[in-house]
């Protein structure tokens, strides 16, 4: 726990990446100093106010306690201020509020989970949330995981900071398409019993990283059931970190499938051009609409009777996301550990460079999103 510092206490200099916590009263320190604990953040404690100049410009995030407010009007409007109140009934709060110039009023332990995360989030220095991107088949070896991990090696070749995740629990296991299924790190029976928050900067220090894009599968061994909760920590935690997350998920959605489809931004659905394919498809796309809204067909092209892409895409009615030709030599690439989307001038990957450079912002030229 944080030791309290005073307004001449020389250790207490620039303060970039340290929750600022202003308060007097003990009840109210203990427990912010208990939820950024929790947060994995080192708060700077003050029992005096006002604060110097330099600690309330620079902390990321400033907890002000009720009883010292009003000692702290006169500084300088900033972001990140949180006001702390002591009494449920005393409404002259809100205008000490305007007076400080804080974005929230919080009551603990009412406003509890959500100062946690906005402490966590702080220190992890959260940005955009990453664009969540589901792939799923029409039917029965439709081909999704193929696509899934192309889109992933694409993007992370690409310099976007890229997360695979593997939610089929009947797949195989995605780390064997990337030729990593020795490679060390977690796999989803670990992860499995995960709740609440987890830390997006130790997700991706623990999970393998396999062709420069971190991967969440699953092992050899009995599958578990991911409770829907594990799967809303785990995404959440994912997505924190910006970038791409590209989830495979199986046709038949159980609940955890169905918190993944939640927590995307759009589906990619992908369909043989064949008659059969098309009605199957056509079942999976409304189980999926329930969660999602925007869901695109992939039509693997040619079919057996040459069934346009477009005329496959209407009759589902969705956007068609393209068609994606068929390319030689991916079962001996998977046979020996050659991630799908290898090849640079393959159909596949040309395929999802040109998705991607659809639906994704441009890489920065300086300090790229290369893990």
């Amino acid at each position: 726990m944080s030791t309290p510092i005073t307004d001449h206490d020389p250790a207490a200099g620039p303060t970039p990446d340290r929750p600022l916590i202003i308060t007097q009263d003990e009840a109210l320190a203990e427990q912010l100093l208990r939820l950024c604990a929790a947060a994995g953040a080192e708060p700077l404690l003050l029992c005096s106010a006002p604060p110097p100049r330099q600690l309330w410009d620079d902390a990321p995030l400033v907890l002000v306690g009720d009883d010292l407010a009003e000692y702290c009007t006169g500084l300088p409007r900033r972001p990140g201020v949180l006001l702390l109140g002591l009494d449920l009934d005393d409404s002259e709060i809100w205008v000490r509020a305007v007076q400080l110039g804080a974005e929230h009023v919080l009551f603990l332990p009412d406003a509890e989970s959500w100062l946690l995360d906005r402490i966590a989030d702080t220190v992890e220095g959260v940005g955009p949330p990453a664009l969540t991107v589901a792939v799923l088949g029409g039917r029965g070896g439709a081909g999704a995981s193929t696509l899934a991990c192309a889109l992933a090696v694409t993007a992370a070749r690409a310099g976007h900071r890229t997360t695979l995740v593997d939610a089929d629990p009947l797949g195989g296991g995605l780390d064997i398409l990337l030729g990593g299924e020795a490679a060390s790190g977690l796999r989803w029976p670990d992860l499995a019993g995960s709740r609440g928050r987890v830390s997006g900067a130790e997700l991706v220090k623990a999970l393998p990283v396999l062709h420069r894009l971190v991967t969440l599968s699953w092992d050899r061994g009995e599958a578990p059931a991911v409770p829907p909760e594990a799967m809303r920590s785990v995404l959440a935690a994912a997505r924190r970190q910006g970038g791409l997350v590209v989830i495979d998920l199986p046709r038949h959605l159980d609940p955890a499938a169905g918190q993944a489809l939640e927590q995307s931004d759009l589906a990619l659905l992908v369909v043989p051009a064949e008659l059969r394919a098309t009605a199957a498809a056509g079942r999976v796309a409304a189980a999926v609409r329930m969660r999602l809204t925007d869901v695109r067909a992939v039509v693997r092209a040619p079919g057996p009777a040459g069934l346009a892409g477009a005329e496959i895409a209407r009759g589902l009615r969705m956007r068609l996301a393209g068609e994606l030709p068929q390319e030689p030599g991916l079962l001996v690439d998977a046979e020996r550990g050659t991630p799908p989307g290898s090849r640079e001038r393959g159909p596949l990957a040309r395929f999802c460079g040109t998705f991607l450079d659809e639906v994704m912002p441009p890489v920065p030229a300086v300090g790229g999103g290369v893990l």
